[in-house]
């Protein structure tokens, strides 16, 4: 394990203005999203996708890395090259999601624990010999009646904590995304208590198992009021009270913090990040982005698997990309959205 190898990466995932997008959706997923904008589900469409996506002009600009999924790390260009490769010419790094998803926690109705830990050393090795240079995997964490319960939290940090020491003995950055799921009637207050539990069970987990902080990225979820809350906190209060639970729990020498959209508007993710950049501009780590529906939603609705359609649905990506890259650094304005794409 190169320390400084991990932390070069870590940083540069994490550049001024730039972030990541996030194109790891597993095959169930992007047969949800397909469908509900009426494109077939074949490997060749999500192959042109992925494309339509990595071919956008300029891309590299406010995108320093691509979380791809196993299918998409096979895949090529139209002419031959591996999507991998394609993305280190243009100086995006690439990236993989490795956990195999988030299963039912026997015994704890409503609670999930993620799997992938088995021949996951193995898998890490064969993503660096593609060109893959970080990896993600994501832990998803329930608000409800009576959880999540302690038992859960534990056994998803732990996981992370395991995964993560995997990557780093590959030469891989981990990214960790303990997600706390925005979905519920809870308050903004409620979602603090657990998304401060969370991250600080996750961030001992790493230290027990000696994974090094500087090589590391959180990928965290906003400390946000359910959806179904009577009354939703506004975009400033989002902001506070998701740096203050940073501040509490996320240590300084972590090279940066991202930001799932999770179930949030396209423009309300925009504006919730641009907030803590603004109102917090002295955080000991850069605060940016890890977006997948709020990068690429109009994307697809624009592309509707029609060829002719590409060049307008890579300009939505640009739009979105630059928007949130203006948001990394507190320079985003919401009358932009105004701006015809």
């Amino acid at each position: 394990m190169n320390i400084a190898e991990l932390n070069a990466t870590a940083k540069a995932m994490v550049a001024k203005g730039k972030g990541l997008i996030a194109m790891d959706e597993s095959g169930p997923t992007i047969a949800k999203r397909f469908k509900q904008f009426g494109i077939e589900n074949t490997e060749e469409n999500r192959r042109l996708y992925r494309q339509l996506l990595l071919k956008t002009p300029d891309l590299a600009k406010y995108i320093s890395g691509a979380i791809l999924f196993d299918e998409t790390i096979r895949q090529a260009t139209d002419e031959g090259e591996p999507f991998a490769q394609y993305l280190q010419k243009l100086g995006i790094i690439p990236g993989i999601k490795v956990d195999k998803g988030a299963k039912d926690l026997a015994g704890f109705p409503g609670e999930k624990v993620t799997e992938g830990l088995d021949g996951l050393r193995e898998r890490l090795r064969e993503y660096y010999g593609m060109g893959a240079r970080f990896a993600k995997w994501r832990a998803v964490i329930t608000i409800g009646a009576g959880i999540p319960t302690r038992t859960c939290i534990e056994a998803n940090a732990e996981a992370l904590a395991r995964y993560s020491a995997l990557c780093q003995e590959a030469g891989l950055v981990p990214i960790v995304e303990p997600e706390v799921l925005i979905d519920g009637d809870h308050s903004i207050e409620r979602c603090y208590e657990v998304t401060f539990d969370t991250l600080r069970m996750v961030f001992q987990r790493l230290a027990d198992h000696r994974v090094a902080a500087e090589g590391t990225i959180l990928k965290a979820s906003m400390v946000i009021s359910g959806l179904g809350a009577s009354r939703r906190a506004g975009v400033d209060e989002v902001a506070d009270w998701t740096v203050r639970c940073l501040r509490e729990t996320v240590p300084a020498a972590l090279p940066g913090v991202v930001f799932l959209s999770g179930g949030q508007g396209n423009e309300e993710a925009t504006a919730h990040l641009n907030a803590m950049n603004v109102r917090h501009p002295n955080l000991p780590w850069p605060l940016s982005f890890s977006y997948s529906r709020a990068l690429q939603q109009p994307v697809m609705d624009t592309w509707r698997g029609n060829p002719a359609n590409v060049a307008a649905a890579q300009k939505q990506l640009a739009r979105r990309a630059r928007f949130n890259g203006l948001a990394a650094t507190g320079a985003y304005r919401p009358e932009m959205e105004r701006e015809a794409a």
